[in-house]
């Protein structure tokens, strides 16, 4: 196997209408103001040779028009759709703290064993992340991606990036638009080194 680099820049999805709330698999669809944040983000940007997305429309839509501009392919997935929410779905933080202050504050403190009611557990979103992660590495290795998706894919990926446990998930405050590049060099025996990269002002 020869030697690659493939490089990911990671980027959350704009605000949704209906603004901040635990939204999970819910499929609203970007704001105005939330299309001028992604737009905003990618602007002077270029080079993607692919793009893949969450299927869900707050990025696809996005991912669709960068695709179209730049004529590059865009892969849609559900493996990279945002972690299931359950009993949640939909809610702001204030409406769960009203029906369960405490149920609240021990997902904040411990989601990995404090699962929302009928949610999905957070260990199983990790695998699910991390194999739609592989499959970019295996499908696209050696290419320069944009992967649009979700405050908590971009969380696992981080984790996963940094060698860091599912105790450090919240660790990680990504905002609407946020981007971030892990870059991925496969050496010649199969192993797979990542790094988060820190991208400074072009002179």
């Amino acid at each position: 196997m020869s030697e690659t680099t493939t490089i990911i820049d990671i980027i959350r999805h704009g605000e949704p209408e209906g603004g901040s709330k635990y939204r999970g698999q819910v499929d609203d669809p970007l704001s105005e103001r939330g299309w001028a944040q992604v737009r905003a983000a990618v602007a002077g940007r270029d080079g993607w040779q692919q793009i893949v997305t969450s299927d869900l429309s707050r990025c696809a839509a996005f991912a669709e028009e960068v695709g179209q501009r730049l004529a590059i392919p865009v892969e849609r997935t559900d493996q990279f759709r945002e972690i299931g929410f359950g009993d949640w779905e939909g809610m702001t933080a204030r409406e769960i703290m009203a029906q369960d202050e405490a149920a609240l504050a021990a997902f904040w403190q411990d989601p990995l064993n404090n699962t929302p009611p009928n949610a999905e557990p957070l260990a199983d979103f990790y695998r699910r992340i991390e194999s739609a992660w592989e499959g970019i590495l295996d499908n696209h290795a050696g290419k320069h991606i944009l992967l649009v998706g979700h405050a908590g894919m971009m969380r696992v990926l981080l984790l996963k990036a940094l060698g860091m446990g599912l105790e450090g998930f919240y660790r990680f405050d990504p905002r609407n638009a946020t981007i971030v590049r892990i870059r991925v060099d496969s050496g010649r025996h199969g192993e797979a080194y990542s790094q988060l990269v820190f991208e400074g002002p072009a002179i």
